[in-house]
């Protein structure tokens, strides 16, 4: 779906409250060829996002402040063509827990 061997980067926001996997997402990320930011919560997440629209929206469900259910709620409603990726420790299995406006679980 994107290629990352061709054309630009594509462009994705990593949103978790937790530095370490934040670092290491955007590591990973990055050294396959994906242009990575990321965000600490909710709303630095919004401020990035209307600094620049990313291409992808990973975000964690379990933060402190805006949670991540309300953050893809919000962006799902205003930016509904960004692809939005949950992520969670407190779920488990590969679909999307019931009630959050994404398009994939991890």
């Amino acid at each position: 779906m994107w290629n990352v061997n061709e054309g630009p980067p594509t462009k994705l926001l990593i949103v978790d409250d937790d530095p370490s996997i934040r670092d290491l997402l955007s590591e990973t990320l990055t050294e396959i060829g994906f242009s990575v930011r990321s965000a600490e919560d909710g709303p630095s997440a919004l401020a990035e996002i209307r600094k620049d629209i990313p291409d992808i929206l990973l975000s964690d469900l379990n933060m402190p402040g805006m949670p991540g259910f309300e953050l893809l709620s919000v962006v799902h409603s205003h930016s509904p063509s960004i692809p939005l990726i949950a992520m969670s420790g407190a779920f488990s299995g590969d679909e999307v827990p019931s009630g959050v406006a994404a398009d994939a679980f991890y």
